[in-house]
C-alpha cells in the first residue's frame, strides 16, 4: 500500500518485483467509494472513475493471451486481448458519460424548479466523516445515514428547512473530500458536484477536535478551487465543540482565523439557532415591492407569498384577490405572470 500515487508502469513494476497485489491511493480511495455507492447514480459515477484509472494500467497484462489472425488472405494479427480490453472500457467509459449527461440534465431541470419555486439553496461541504450528514439531520430530520467512516455519504441528499423569518431554503449534503482528492473522482462526480457551485451559501462543516484541522480546511478550499468555486458565501461551522475540553479557547482561535464561524455540536443540536441565523443574514433577500392579482382559487401561489415575501396590503374584488408585497427576485420571477 502506498499513500501516493503511481503511475502505471511504476505499479507493474512494483507487482512484478514483489510479487503481491500493488495499491496506491487513488485505488485505494476508489475501492473505498466502490462499496459505499449505494445509488444508480453514484455507481456509475465510481464506475468511470475506476475504468479511468484501470485504462492506463491494462499495460503489459493479457499479452500472452494475443489473437493473432494468419494465412493467405487474411488481414494480418487480429485483436491483441489487451486491444479488445482497451475498446470495451472506452465503449463502457463512453456509455456512462452519456447516463450521467442524462443525469446532469435532470439535475439542471430540478434547479430551473427550485428557483420557479422561489427557494435558495444552501450546500454542506466538509472534509470526510466531518459530521455533514450529522448536520442535515439535525436541522430537518432527514434520517440520512451517519457513520463513523470515510465516505459513508457518496450520494447526495437534499431536504426543505425553514428560517426564524419563515423563509423556506433547501439545504444539500454532499459528498466528503479528502487531500489530494484523484482527479478521475473530481471528474466523475462532476453531475454532484454542480449542487456545491449552484448553491447561494456554503455551509463548511470542520471537525475542530482534528489535530489537522487546518490541513483539512486546506484540502477542502483547494477542491473547491479544481471545481471553480471560490468566492461562494461560506459559513465555517466548528463541530463536535461538545468533544473540547478548553471550547471558548478553541473558538476564539477560529475566529480569528476564519470568517463567519459558528460553533455548534450536529449530535447535540448545540448552537443550530445561532447557524440558521447566520445563514438568513448570508442568503440575498434584496426585496422588491410588486402587485400580483390572483385568482381566489389559487391558494397555492398566496400561500407562496406569505411564505417567501411580506404582505403589504391584501384585497379581494370579485373572483381574486390584489396582493400588494414585497417579495425577492426569484418570486418575483416565478410569479411574474400574475404581477401587473
Amino acid at each position: 500500500m502506498f499513500d501516493n500515487n503511481l503511475t502505471p508502469a511504476q505499479q507493474y513494476n512494483l507487482e512484478k518485483e514483489f510479487g503481491v497485489k500493488v495499491l496506491d491511493r487513488t485505488g485505494l480511495i476508489l475501492d473505498i467509494f466502490a462499496q459505499r455507492a449505494e445509488t444508480k447514480e453514484g455507481k456509475l459515477q465510481v464506475e468511470l472513475a475506476q475504468l479511468n484509472y484501470l485504462l492506463p494500467r491494462l499495460v503489459g497484462k493479457g499479452l500472452s493471451l494475443s489473437r493473432l489472425a494468419g494465412g493467405i488472405g487474411t488481414r494480418g494479427p487480429g485483436e491483441t486481448k489487451l486491444e479488445v480490453d482497451r475498446r470495451k472500457i472506452r465503449d463502457r467509459i463512453a456509455r456512462i458519460r452519456k447516463d450521467l449527461e442524462k443525469v446532469r440534465k435532470v439535475r439542471t431541470l430540478h434547479r430551473k424548479r427550485r428557483d420557479s419555486i422561489a427557494c435558495s439553496s444552501v450546500s454542506i461541504i466538509g472534509y470526510t466523516n466531518a459530521g455533514k450528514s450529522t448536520l442535515l439531520n439535525c436541522l430537518s430530520q432527514a434520517g440520512v445515514l451517519v457513520e463513523d467512516k470515510l465516505f459513508a455519504t457518496l450520494d447526495p441528499t437534499t431536504r426543505k428547512i425553514k428560517l426564524p423569518d419563515s423563509r423556506q431554503v433547501l439545504i444539500s449534503d454532499t459528498v466528503g473530500f479528502i487531500n489530494n482528492l484523484p482527479h478521475q473522482l473530481i471528474a466523475s462526480f462532476k453531475a454532484t458536484l454542480e449542487e456545491v457551485d449552484e448553491s447561494d451559501i456554503l455551509l463548511h462543516v470542520i471537525d475542530v477536535t482534528h489535530p489537522r484541522a487546518d490541513d483539512r480546511i486546506n484540502s477542502v478550499n483547494n477542491v473547491l478551487k479544481e471545481i471553480g468555486v471560490t468566492e461562494k458565501p461560506t459559513i465555517h461551522l466548528l463541530n463536535k465543540i461538545d468533544k473540547v475540553n478548553s471550547a471558548k479557547n478553541t473558538i476564539m482561535y477560529w475566529q480569528r482565523v476564519l470568517d463567519n464561524c459558528v460553533a455548534i455540536s450536529a449530535l447535540k443540536g448545540e448552537g443550530v439557532e445561532d447557524l440558521l441565523h447566520m445563514i438568513e443574514e448570508l442568503i440575498p433577500y434584496k426585496l422588491i415591492k410588486m402587485r400580483f392579482k390572483c385568482p381566489v382559487e389559487a391558494g397555492d401561489l398566496i400561500s407562496k407569498i406569505y411564505r417567501n415575501g411580506r404582505i403589504c396590503r391584501k384585497e379581494y374584488i370579485g373572483e381574486e384577490v390584489i396582493i400588494e408585497a414585497e417579495v425577492d427576485k426569484k418570486l418575483a420571477h416565478s410569479l411574474k405572470a400574475y404581477s401587473f
